[in-house]
């Protein structure tokens, strides 16, 4: 287990390392094209990193490993091992929410917010 963690640390900081080399450019014209050319691979290219560590969460957790070993083993907080299993990705700004605020009824302050107003 060692050895794989060390291994996989190897290849993010192969990762950073190429990053840093990209920052480092000294031709600003050159530097701007790697870099568009980076930003344009990454979306697709986190998607299915996402995908991939969700897969192994989801076995891991169908052993019953726990969230707490989970979380440490991937160096993450508990909380991003119950959202990853979740499916969910992002901040969290757009998550079902628990409380005062979870329906909306028509009441005063959703016709408040959906005309832009503030409330007196």
């Amino acid at each position: 287990m060692a050895e794989e963690q060390a291994g996989s640390e190897e290849e993010a900081q192969r990762v950073f390392d190429a990053l840093d080399a990209l920052e480092a450019m000294e031709d600003e014209g050159a530097r701007a094209r790697a870099i568009s050319a980076v930003l344009r691979e990454q979306q697709p290219r986190v998607k299915r990193l996402s995908d991939l560590r969700r897969a192994y969460v989801l076995k891991q957790r169908a052993k019953k490993v726990s969230v707490r070993k989970l979380a440490a083993e991937l160096r993450v907080s508990p909380s991003t091992i119950q959202d990853i299993e979740r499916g969910w990705t992002g901040s969290g700004k757009d998550r079902p929410r628990k409380g005062r605020n979870q329906h909306t009824d028509g009441g005063e302050g959703d016709a408040q917010e959906s005309a832009g107003g503030d409330a007196p």
